[in-house]
């Protein structure tokens, strides 16, 4: 799990507008460039006389997000000539339209036209940031400040009643498997059917009564009944750890995304420096 200060990144008060600013961002083209500028502007598809490109396909796929994720791999490029395909003879339409001749139309554009070109100014500028170099310095001055966490791993059988976790508790004791008096008994959907076993957890992720139990006992121990607002619990810990820092290869692409959120920030921040907003559609005091 990635330390926490990789993950946080807040927006200093007063600086709203810019979560807005940056979420126009893309992260993929601040990490690695434009795809759509690396690919050959071969045509690889016509509608009515009109050219499809490959570049063309690789900037709607990045435009289309989220969206174009959802697809099957496998069919991806057809949806994205097809949804190119539309989009051409579309704006054709319009043109004949003269949609383009329209006032709101020109605003539009205008809107769009500086959205794109700071997104991209940002994307170039932070680029930089999110260097291997920088973000091993990051990772190791953060390592320094970090403590490994106790972890415990643990099984558990949970019932409903206290009576019926005094009957667990007394099988185990006499001698039965843990694992199969949970796979058994256990009303626990999760872990029942893994004979009880929860892997391995710090105790902030546990309701406070079951962590408190199971960070109290010895490897090898088994509780007495816990109740929580689940049911009643019979614990039994397996191991104690100290939870193993991250290494930078499993936290490396996580680091520099926040360090290209970082720039982008620092970058409008200041851009803006100390401009003076002057708002004309208040009275002045």
């Amino acid at each position: 799990m990635i330390p926490s200060g990789f993950r946080r990144f807040s927006i200093p008060q007063g600086r709203a507008p810019l979560l807005a600013l940056l979420a126009g961002v893309s992260m993929f083209a601040c990490l690695t460039g434009s795809p759509a500028m690396a690919q050959d502007n071969k045509v690889v598809a016509k509608i009515d006389g009109i050219e499809i490109t490959e570049q063309e396909i690789a900037l709607a796929g990045e435009d289309l997000g989220e969206r174009i994720a959802q697809v099957p791999a496998a069919q991806r490029r057809e949806y994205l000539i097809g949804y190119l395909s539309d989009l051409k003879i579309g704006a054709r339409a319009a043109e004949r339209a003269k949609i383009a001749e329209l006032p709101e139309f020109t605003l539009r554009m205008n809107y769009f036209r500086q959205k794109v070109l700071m997104d991209e100014f940002i994307s170039r500028q932070s680029r930089a940031a999110a260097s291997t170099e920088a973000a091993r310095k990051l990772y190791d001055d953060t390592m320094k400040t970090m403590k490994p966490e106790e972890e415990v791993r643990a099984r558990h059988i949970l019932v409903e009643k206290e009576d019926e976790a005094k009957a667990v508790l007394a099988r185990v004791r006499q001698g039965e498997d843990f694992a199969k008096v949970a796979a058994e008994l256990s009303r626990d959907p999760g872990s029942g059917k893994e004979g009880g076993d929860l892997g391995y957890f710090t105790q902030d992720r546990m309701v406070p009564q079951f962590g408190a139990v199971a960070f109290q006992l010895k490897a090898g121990d088994v509780s007495e009944p816990v109740q929580t607002q689940f049911g009643w619990h019979v614990i039994k810990v397996e191991d104690k750890r100290s939870k193993p820092l991250p290494k930078f290869e499993e936290v490396k692409g996580e680091i520099e995304t926040y360090l290209v959120r970082k720039a982008q920030q620092d970058i409008v921040m200041g851009l803006r420096g100390d401009l003076k907003l002057e708002r004309l559609d208040q009275p002045k005091p």
